[in-house]
């Protein structure tokens, strides 16, 4: 993994350069503590401050990390720099707890990869400068920090919602780090110590962020029942391992962060929930990064400047992604909305209303295995379509990492493609949204063919449409989002 060089890496520490926020971290030889860019305290002496590139790899060689820059509220986006993509698949494995608890190893976490065990460890010293092991300590160590600094969570609950396998070693680990219990970390704040009925959280991202356009995006494919758009903010239902609850997301400026409120049964289930609150909204893109190569191309540089910070959304769930996809074959989105509503009115269970944090919020969707075994999807579809989502539903059955990356992003499509009525388009969409391959791009929606018309007359066709493209590897992904969002942009306003 390449730093900066050590001279640029000080001058950002002395400037409290905020660009710097999240792609470096500081360790301090003098005090044993690691910090973020913007660190308040005062600026080491250039001699004593060591760079890294990930919170892991300054925990690994020693550092703690500081209670007053908070190095867990940094923007996420490790996955981001270098280039592998198995190094970003393992990290969202691991934000979902591939690494915690009795039986998780690297070895079982390499194999769903397709990778072997000392190749995935050397990947990641590569990219991350530590150790896939240090990588999820350091995950669980911070995201504890955050819920005793942000929320009342008894201990108890802070230890196990962060994938601790024990109380006790949750003391202890924050012992040997902090030389003092977890609780003292909280006797500094004016947090209280007692169970909420939700846990709120901030997310940071790196700005500049689109909201609107977010928005939008959502509120045009929210599923009455599923997800509900107001007052500026997104609320939709959860279902994790049988359980049910909800969580709403609104955002704080400010505070460059999304503001999340959770409401769910089991605490085990906030970090799985934090991540796919990260995938929906796209907070680990480099977005300075990704616009200013898509500015490169002066077709699509008028609309980057038009929309700083548009992001690419995700897919809460893989399985709900892709039944989308296939109910909007050859269909508005409009329509394929309905459809939806449809399928959860039938087929979902209900939100118990202690964890439904908006009334609007009444059911979960279907999963894979209940649509499996259904006598009846019962939608008002063509035959067709209705035994394509039951090929999906089985396939999804058979394999719970259907929709998690193996291989090349061709390797995905081609995978996808093998699903009863799973085409080119409905592979690509997929791979893009649910498995957030960012170089993923479906040449032949109509969306796209006609967003780049409007700017560029002589793109028509899915051929030029592809060769034009090229040039906005690896992110045609976000290329895409821009193209569909300046079609609806005109289409609205036309």
């Amino acid at each position: 993994m390449e730093l900066p060089p050590p001279e640029v890496c000080y001058r950002a520490l002395q400037s409290r350069d905020a660009r710097f926020d999240g792609l470096i971290f500081v360790g301090v030889r003098s005090t044993g503590i690691y910090c973020r860019p913007v660190c308040p305290a005062r600026t080491a002496k250039s001699e004593n401050c060591h760079f890294f590139g990930s919170a892991a790899a300054a925990q690994e060689a020693g550092f703690r990390p500081c209670l007053r820059c908070r190095p867990e509220t940094a923007p996420q986006f490790a996955s981001w720099r270098g280039t592998s993509n198995s190094v970003s698949r393992a990290l969202a494995l691991i934000n979902d707890g591939a690494l915690d608890g009795d039986g998780a190893t690297v070895e079982k976490l390499a194999e769903r990869l397709g990778l072997g065990e000392r190749q995935l460890r050397r990947l990641f010293l590569q990219h991350l400068g530590a150790s896939p092991i240090a990588v999820a300590q350091t995950r669980r160590v911070l995201f504890a920090k955050q819920l005793i600094h942000e929320t009342g969570m008894p201990m108890t609950e802070v230890a196990f919602a962060s994938g601790f396998s024990s109380v006790r070693r949750f003391n202890e680990t924050f012992q040997d780090l902090f030389h003092r219990p977890p609780s003292a970390l909280r006797h500094r704040t004016s947090a209280g110590g007692h169970a909420e009925a939700q846990v709120k959280l901030r997310l940071r991202y790196r700005p500049p962020y689109d909201w609107e356009s977010m928005l939008r995006f959502l509120q045009a494919r929210a599923i009455l029942g599923l997800e509900i758009v107001d007052n500026g903010t997104y609320a939709r239902t959860v279902e994790i391992d049988g359980r049910i609850g909800s969580v709403e997301v609104s955002h704080s400026p400010r505070h460059q962060s999304l503001s999340v409120a959770i409401r769910f049964p089991e605490v085990k289930a906030l970090p799985a929930i934090v991540s796919r609150v990260r995938r929906l909204f796209d907070l680990g893109a480099d977005i300075e990064t990704i616009d200013g190569h898509l500015s490169r191309d002066p077709l699509l540089a008028p609309l980057v400047a038009e929309r700083p910070g548009l992001r690419a959304p995700g897919g809460w769930d893989g399985f709900e992604l892709a039944v989308r996809a296939i109910l909007g074959q050859q269909i508005t989105v409009a329509a394929a909305r309905r459809l939806a509503e449809q399928l959860v009115a039938r087929h979902g269970k209900p939100v118990p209303t202690a964890y439904a944090i908006h009334p609007a919020l009444t059911h979960v969707f279907p999963t894979a295995i209940h649509l499996a075994r259904a006598k009846s999807i019962g939608l008002g579809m063509p035959a067709a379509r209705e035994r394509s989502l039951r090929a999906l539903a089985e396939a999804a059955s058979a394999d719970p990492n259907l929709f998690w990356p193996h291989g090349t992003i061709d390797t995905a499509i081609e995978r996808l493609r093998t699903i009863r009525g799973v085409g080119e388009w409905t592979a690509h969409y997929i791979a893009l949204r649910a498995m957030r391959e960012m170089d993923a791009f479906p040449s032949t929606d109509v969306g796209l063919l006609r967003g780049i018309a409007g700017i560029d007359a002589a793109c028509s066709t899915p051929a030029h449409l592809e060769a034009r493209a090229e040039s906005w590897r690896p992110w045609r992904a976000y290329a895409a989002q821009h193209l569909w969002t300046n079609h609806a942009s005109r289409s609205l306003h036309a």
